[in-house]
């Protein structure tokens, strides 16, 4: 089996699939200046674009790896997550206050999904 990587930039692939699996690279909001609830999801509708090139979902959704610059942003986060989410097929999730690379970006997600060929 082959890896094979779609939008492929300077320093990373946005979107790598091996077989049946499918790795999004962490994905941030192009509106730096929205509150969380609207960074995140300004950011899932970028997951929901790639999944959608790659044949998927959100149900396909494995697992989830949220990041916060602060944690105090758990709440607003939690309420555009849960407004997205497929809740008959929600993904393993870990969320982690870190300090993220982008100034004024308060949320990162990186997904892995199960999406047959």
């Amino acid at each position: 089996m082959k890896a094979v990587r779609h939008k492929i930039g300077p320093r990373m692939s946005q979107v790598v699939r091996a077989g049946d699996m499918v790795y999004l690279a962490g994905q941030i909001p192009d509106d730096r200046t929205a509150d969380i609830t609207g960074q995140t999801a300004e950011t899932l509708r970028k997951i929901d674009a790639l999944l959608a090139e790659m044949d998927g979902s959100k149900s396909d959704l494995v697992s989830v790896q949220i990041w916060l610059s602060d944690m105090t942003d758990f709440a607003g986060m939690n309420a555009a997550w849960e407004a997205w989410v497929d809740p008959d097929n929600p993904p393993a999730r870990a969320t982690a206050g870190v300090a993220l690379a982008s100034p004024g970006v308060r949320v990162e997600i990186i997904g892995v999904a199960f999406i047959p060929s």
